[in-house]
């Protein structure tokens, strides 16, 4: 995701000038960077499982659509389609947030011994 890189270093030359954002913008900021951290972790676990956007969507009652624009990060989904999400995944999801950093991870499940 280039344009997020590019995104971030724009910021952080800013935030070098000594120009500040406003409370609203650093929360949306949080906000797009949760939802792009998401997008990936969903990207990367249907990657793995070398489905496609249109599987996945099967899999998760979802349009293929919908698995674009959430694998983009333009969209927050709600705790049962991220339930949806993980069965569909055939992984757990973890989710880890700590101040200004987050983890966002789908781990394949383990074969029962």
């Amino acid at each position: 995701m280039t344009s997020r890189a590019r995104w971030k270093l724009a910021r952080d030359k800013e935030i070098a000038k000594g120009i500040s954002e406003s409370p609203e913008v650093a929360r949306r900021r949080e906000e797009i960077r949760l939802a792009f951290d998401l997008g990936q972790a969903v990207y990367d676990r249907r990657t793995e499982l070398g489905i496609s956007q249109t599987e996945l969507a099967k899999r998760a009652e979802m349009t293929q659509p919908q698995v674009s624009k959430l694998e983009l990060g333009g969209t927050m989904p709600t705790l049962p389609l991220l339930a949806r999400l993980a069965r569909a995944l055939d992984a757990t999801l973890s989710l880890e947030l700590d101040g200004d950093t987050s983890k966002v991870v789908f781990a394949a499940h383990t074969p029962a011994a």
